[in-house]
């Protein structure tokens, strides 16, 4: 009964409309009120204490370093980066923007702020050159998803932080799977760009001596993953303090380098960050707080019973894992998930043989598929904002990019030396 005014609660707020953070608030209140004896008050106390983690201050620090940098200048020189990597192949433009978002993915730690750097300049710009907008637009959400795999990733923090697993491992697992997800997303823009007729960029040729060029224009820019993931497996500081070399970093690129940032744009970009890092934190605490209740009613034994009943065998467990958790990418963001399905299903894959460093990149790159899965689909909606672009267009546009990305995540789970290798490589 409890457990069904818990879901329940939490279904009806996420069909009117209501903010995924309040739903979880909202339906974690009623199920104590009517059907426990706890306080009230272990909803605010739950999601506070949440919040006391010095690990977690890595997630607002790499939010502001992704702004600043956006705001900096980087983002336009990776864009040079990559129309001289990619710009002269058919459809180069889209190739442009799958690149330029895996660039600055290892900046930002985030999808949404991925779509909104690079889909803000390369959509419109798409569109002027008579590239369909769905399809500019689709380009940019499905790219964007990249940014919670390639680190740093926000994502990958708070798995760490839940989970006990080092988040500097989890930085290394998730380089070979993004990659592989750019190139298949690649490969699907082509395809689609060579059959529909598009142009290549202005390079109608590659040009070595470009690359060469346009790298060390970008050099600043790509210092700041060397910088990050060198400190961390060098001993010189943990995560959350390289997020915060990360933000001293950008300071000094963006004042003093390429002069792009005044002091006035700076307090613009701590003020974005604050509004931002006010909404995760929000949904983060009240995540937790719901996923304590639904730890309290056993529902995490009642999954892992369900699951080790229905199968002991590995494979057939992440088939059903895989399926439960694109399902709930269609519905609930990509931080709730993590809080609420990370102590559950941990325990179920570790027990049947499963690395905790494999599956939490299993858990964010289906958790990615849900950027751009409608109808909660952030990445979709954040590029219909900055292109211009009906969202309709972009929902029938994106399913090619849907199919590869969920083609990709089929190798990564099946696959484990690709996410493995590259921490044990460093251990």
């Amino acid at each position: 009964m409890t457990v069904a005014l818990l879901f329940g609660t939490l279904f009806i707020c996420l069909l009117i409309g209501v903010p995924i953070a309040i739903s979880l608030g909202v339906s974690a209140l009623v199920a104590i009120y009517f059907g426990s004896t706890l306080p009230l008050g272990i909803i605010a106390q739950k999601a506070f204490t949440s919040l006391d983690s010095f690990p977690l201050l890595a997630i607002p620090f790499f939010m502001l370093a992704g702004v600043l940098m956006s705001k900096g200048g980087v983002s336009k020189r990776l864009l040079d980066l990559a129309a001289a990597m990619v710009g002269w192949i058919v459809g180069g433009l889209s190739l442009v923007t799958v690149v330029a978002s895996m660039f600055f993915a290892a900046i930002s730690g985030s999808g949404p702020a991925t779509v909104a750097a690079i889909g803000g300049f390369m959509i419109p710009e798409m569109k002027n050159k008579k590239y369909d907008g769905g399809f500019a637009a689709a380009v940019s959400a499905s790219a964007g998803s990249i940014g919670v795999i390639i680190p740093p990733s926000i994502p990958f923090v708070l798995y760490g932080v839940i989970g006990s697993v080092s988040v500097g491992s989890m930085f290394l697992a998730g380089i070979l799977p993004g990659i592989l997800i750019g190139i298949g997303l690649m490969l699907t823009a082509y395809f689609i760009a060579k059959k529909r007729g598009y142009k290549s960029e202005t390079n109608t040729t590659f040009s070595f001596k470009d690359v060469l060029k346009a790298t060390y224009d970008a050099k600043w820019a790509l210092l700041i993953p060397v910088i990050i993931l060198g400190g961390i497996y060098g001993g010189v500081f943990s995560p959350t303090e390289a997020a915060v070399v990360a933000v001293v970093y950008s300071l000094i690129v963006g004042l003093y380098v390429y002069k792009e940032l005044t002091w006035k744009t700076v307090f613009e970009c701590f003020r974005e960050a604050v509004v931002i890092n006010a909404t995760t934190m929000i949904i983060i605490g009240l995540s937790v707080s719901f996923a304590y209740f639904m730890t309290l009613e056993r529902v995490p034994d009642d999954i892992s019973l369900f699951l080790t009943e229905l199968s002991t065998n590995p494979i057939v467990i992440l088939i059903a894992i895989n399926i439960i958790l694109l399902i709930v990418g269609m519905f609930i963001d990509t931080i709730s998930a993590l809080v609420i399905l990370t102590p559950i299903l941990l325990p179920i894959v570790v027990a049947v043989g499963i690395d905790p460093i494999h599956f939490g990149v299993i858990l964010v790159a289906n958790l990615a598929i849900g950027f751009i899965t409608p109808p909660l689909g952030v990445n979709l909606f954040v590029a219909s904002s900055v292109g211009n672009v009906k969202f309709e267009k972009i929902v029938m546009a994106i399913i090619p990019f849907l199919f590869s990305m969920i083609i990709c995540l089929i190798v990564i789970t099946f696959v484990p030396s690709l996410t493995l290798w590259l921490p044990g490589f460093f251990k």
